[in-house]
Formats: structure tokens, C-alpha cells, sequence
């Protein structure tokens, strides 16, 4: 566990994103989860050495951040968007149906999945006090349509999700571009000037991050308007994806996948405009 300021961590340790863990008088209030059962429960066990978790958050509704809640006994808060997602997806989930690049393609078959569904829900902003500490959460949506931020106010914390990508591109099938562009001036802007910013793919989040974001998403809203109305296939997205993935220092046994998720985040971006 990596001690970002006093009272916040980040783990990278398990299958999926970057979680978070806020350690407050009253219990700890948890960021994510990680995608394998087992996993999820080894995450609980960890955590419980600081403090009783009493709630989690759920940054959207990307599979990799949400089927594993289904094993845990916690409050899970959430965007009603999200929740909305959630329930449309079939109880059982199986990841070749539809693969993003996603580290839950390579499930066969779970059960149970509506049990994921998120219990503490708002539409654009709530505050929850726990112990000491005040969490704002905040509708941001780009990533997806209900994608969450949460600010820690005083401590100038902000667990931003997948706003910002570090490591490898996201999963962009489900993105509102200018909307994600309008959040990354947001993290620019004065009002989180001097905050420590935490992303799901890669934690803490530097000004240079946000700016080769833009720029990142720029070229996917310009290459896209190039095909125009055209109705690309494999053939014509593929050479667009391997050139954004050059936008990533993609480690070499991970690029397949992150070229997979663009690829197939290109596609669905391009067929739902």
C-alpha cells in the first residue's frame, strides 16, 4: 500500500485499476475494487488492518471496477448512471461476448452479477462526512456517462478515475470526448490548484499527464471526423489505433491488449455518432 498523503493510500497491486483507501476516524472509505473475487476478498483483508471499510465507491461502470464488488458486504456508492449500466448488463457475465481490452474479457462465466449494483446513488453532487473527513462526489461524465470523481477538500485530494491514463490508453467506446476534454481543463483549472490528483491507470497524475491526455483525445475526435459518415470496419480503424497507441509507453507484453482496446474503443466510439 502506497501512502499518497496523510490518511490516503493507493494499491496497484491486484487485477484492474489502481484502488484507493481513505483512512478516517470513523472507518475507511474505499475506492474501487479489484475485478477477481478473491482478489476482492484479499483487498477487504488488507484494508481491515487499518480501519473498519464502511463504504465503497465505484469511479463508473467499467466491468474491471465493478464485478468484483459482488463478493463484498459494503455500501457501494455510485452516479445513478451508473447504476442504470449496471442493471441493463445480464446476471451472468461472460467476457468474450463483447471484448474491450478489458482484464475481465478473460472471464468465462460469473454469476451474480446484479449483486454489484450500487446502493448509495445521487445524479450530480453529494457529500458524505466520515469521522473527520468530508467526501464530495462529483459527476463528471466523459469516461462514461456516469463517471464519478471524489474530492477530499481539505486534504486537496481528488481520486479522479479514468479521466487521465497513465500506463496504457483507455477503453474509449463509451466516452463523451468533449466532455472528457472539459474535465481535463477542470484538473488545469484554479480551483484544484495545489491538489493531489489520483487516476485509476497509473495513481498520481502530473499537469504534463493531463496535457498529453488532451492532446491524445484530440487526435481520436479529428481522426474520427476524417472517416466522416463512413461506416469503418477493422480495415480502417486498425491503422488509427496503432498510431495513438504510440501516445503510450505501453510496456511490450501489454500491447496486444492495448491495441485490442482501442481498436475495439474506435469501433464503438465511431458507430454510436
Amino acid at each position: 500500500m502506497r501512502k499518497i498523503k496523510n490518511k490516503v493510500y493507493v494499491e496497484s497491486k491486484f487485477t484492474g485499476f489502481h484502488l484507493g483507501m481513505v483512512n478516517t476516524k470513523e472507518g475507511l472509505l474505499l475506492i474501487d475494487c479489484p475485478l477477481k473475487v478473491d482478489e476482492a476478498k484479499e483487498w477487504i483483508s488488507l484494508v481491515s488492518d487499518y480501519g473498519k471499510p464502511r463504504y465503497l465507491a465505484v469511479l463508473d461502470a467499467h466491468p474491471d471496477r465493478v464485478l468484483g464488488t459482488r463478493a463484498l458486504d459494503l455500501p457501494i456508492v455510485a452516479q445513478n448512471r451508473t447504476l442504470e449500466s449496471i442493471r441493463e448488463w445480464a446476471d451472468t457475465f461472460k467476457g468474450n461476448l463483447h471484448p474491450i481490452g478489458a482484464e475481465s474479457d478473460r472471464l468465462k462465466r460469473i454469476t451474480g452479477v446484479q449483486r454489484a449494483a450500487p446502493e448509495v446513488v445521487f445524479s450530480e453532487q453529494m457529500t458524505i462526512h466520515l469521522g473527520e473527513i468530508e467526501f464530495r462526489f462529483l459527476h463528471r461524465p466523459g469516461p462514461q456517462d456516469g463517471s464519478t470523481w471524489v474530492h477530499l477538500p481539505r486534504e486537496k485530494v481528488v481520486f479522479i478515475g479514468d479521466t487521465v491514463a497513465l500506463d496504457e490508453p483507455p477503453y474509449i467506446g463509451k466516452a463523451d470526448l468533449q466532455k472528457r476534454i472539459e474535465s481535463l481543463d477542470e484538473l488545469r483549472g484554479p480551483a484544484l490548484a495545489g491538489h493531489v490528483l489520483l487516476c485509476s491507470q497509473g495513481g498520481p497524475v502530473e499537469r504534463e499527464d493531463i496535457n498529453a491526455m488532451a492532446r491524445f483525445l484530440r487526435k481520436v475526435e479529428h481522426r474520427l471526423q476524417k472517416l466522416g459518415d463512413v461506416n469503418a470496419g477493422e480495415h480502417e480503424i486498425s491503422p488509427i489505433a496503432s498510431e495513438l497507441l504510440n501516445d503510450f509507453e505501453t510496456q511490450s507484453s501489454r500491447i496486444e491488449q492495448a491495441l485490442k482496446r482501442l481498436q475495439v474503443g474506435l469501433l464503438d466510439l465511431n458507430a454510436a455518432s
